[in-house]
């Protein structure tokens, strides 16, 4: 257990150099680029996805505590980390590069609710800048795609077809929230799709040739 823990120290400091550059970017006074189109706005808002929202926190942190207690493989914990710091860390340089926002979020809610009580605090604390790609999206992606690919996992269906469940559903829920557009929900789902195939396909069949030409030296 401890020296399962000791894997997390990396995670932590990244951790907080991204929390350490988001907050500069947040907080650095620049001009915006508005990504948001009129098919945004064709969108209806819907306060209930506040839910599948606000459960992404727990998802990312189930599956990165799973991979790191419960799970035997080091390789597929380590491509789940290497995968989310990588969208991390584009989504960064995005930012940086070409700083963008949003212009969509309702100014009067349909309803009043606890939902809508809950988006409200969501407004009040995230800021509708810099939201290029989405990582609510890219994140809960390569958390699918490890959830997918893990080999112990293989036998529980009901996790694997749950994981991808949840995932579309905060999917969804950035656009019905008017967190995002479908423009930076588009990018995220580009920007994950194109890693799992470089760290699950390429990188994962290069490293088995790699053990296999190893075993046949010894």
């Amino acid at each position: 257990m401890i020296k399962r823990s000791k894997r997390l120290i990396p995670v932590v400091l990244y951790g907080c150099f991204y929390l350490a550059c988001f907050h500069w970017l947040e907080r650095t006074p620049t001009r915006y680029h508005i990504i948001n189109s009129s098919l945004d706005n064709k969108i209806p808002f819907c306060e209930y996805f506040i839910i599948p929202y606000f459960l992404w926190f727990f998802y990312i942190v189930a599956t990165v505590l799973f991979f790191m207690y419960f799970n035997d493989s080091n390789t597929e914990y380590w491509n789940l980390i290497i995968n989310l710091g990588l969208g991390m860390t584009l989504f960064l340089i995005v930012s940086y590069v070409y700083p963008n926002g949003l212009a969509i979020r309702p100014h009067v809610f349909p309803r009043d609710n606890f939902c809508t009580t809950l988006v409200k605090y969501l407004y009040k604390i995230d800021t509708p800048t810099n939201v290029l790609p989405s990582i609510h999206v890219y994140n809960s992606i390569a958390c699918y795609c490890a959830i997918n690919s893990c080999h112990q996992l293989q036998r529980y269906k009901w996790v694997r077809h749950g994981s991808l469940i949840l995932t579309t559903l905060i999917v969804l829920s950035t656009m019905f929230l008017k967190q995002h557009s479908i423009c930076d929900v588009a990018t995220g789902i580009t920007f994950a799709v194109a890693s799992y195939i470089v760290i699950y396909r390429v990188y994962a069949k290069s490293s088995q040739r790699a053990a296999r030409r190893h075993s046949t030296l010894y």
